[in-house]
């Protein structure tokens, strides 16, 4: 008897995505999805279900603490269904609450990981002083007296409302030291445990590499933009907090309670008692991550 040929077939890999996504985190408990409390993960996969009827996690470039806002934040998923990109936008939008608007879809190349793959984010802190920062040729900001402003309401959720008197040249001073790569555990917060509880079917994806709290940081600096002064930095990656755990050490120099130059020692110390307090989370933007 003629033996039956037997045929195989691949299995079809499921459609990988990548969306960019704006979100005002006021409202929620950071990015990571939590119990009982609404967060940005959990709402994007809420609103993934309700158009596809699939149980995904999204993964996000970075976990957004509670309070923290996003400007271009990237997640990618894979869904087993097949829908075009653009009708997939719409839902997404139409699904979602205002709070968060998903500014594009597209198809990912295999194997890509919105926060394994990312190389390079940028996040903004934006202070608003009740007394207008000090030029950069005034190094003394304890000495002399400045008016006060008052901080709108509609803009007071997404600044730190603060009425230390900072110069903008010891903030600089500052904050210049840590371009490089540095050991930057002094700057990082205790990372929260990963949530108990996970929607059905939703498997997490965790690195399985061994943590490091090494970071290249290639731009760090602050200017005046308007009523506002805005620290900008680039990095390879940022430790839990630790933009927060910056801007609030930093401040302590600006303030002239610390002296500019004493990063270096905080960085050597590698204990986060050895840096300045955690700056409020509503100042804070992931505002772009590069791949």
């Amino acid at each position: 008897m003629r033996a039956a040929r037997v045929l195989t077939s691949k299995a079809t890999p499921m459609p990988l995505w990548k969306i960019t996504l704006a979100y005002d985190g006021t409202a929620f408990h950071g990015w990571q999805i939590q119990p009982g409390l609404p967060s940005i993960q959990g709402t994007l996969s809420q609103a993934i279900y309700t158009i596809i009827g699939e149980h995904v996690l999204p993964q996000g470039s970075g976990r957004t603490d509670a309070g923290v806002h996003a400007l271009a934040q990237v997640a990618s998923f894979s869904l087993r269904s097949a829908i075009p990109a653009g009708n997939l936008h719409r839902a997404l939008n139409h699904h979602l609450p205002p709070a968060i608007r998903v500014l594009a879809v597209e198809p990912a190349p295999p194997g890509f990981h919105a926060r394994h793959s990312a190389r390079r984010k940028t996040y903004e802190y934006r202070v608003f002083p009740r007394r207008p920062p000090l030029p950069d040729h005034e190094a003394r900001p304890d000495v002399l007296p400045r008016e006060t402003r008052i901080c709108s309401p509609m803009l007071a959720p997404y600044v730190w409302d603060t009425g230390l008197l900072l110069s903008l040249a010891a903030l600089n001073r500052a904050a210049a030291h840590i371009v490089g790569t540095h050991d930057f555990t002094s700057f990082a917060s205790p990372a929260p445990e990963n949530p108990p509880y996970l929607p059905q079917q939703i498997v997490p994806e965790y690195p399985t590499s061994p943590p490091t709290n090494c970071r290249t940081i290639t731009h760090s600096c602050w200017h005046v933009s308007g009523d506002l002064l805005i620290y900008r930095v680039t990095g390879s990656g940022f430790l839990h907090k630790m933009v927060r755990n910056l801007v609030g050490t930093f401040t302590q120099a600006g303030a002239g309670r610390t002296d500019p130059d004493s990063v270096p020692a905080i960085l050597s110390a590698r204990r986060r008692s050895a840096a300045g307090p955690t700056a409020p989370a509503p100042g804070l933007f992931l505002v772009e991550v590069q791949y």
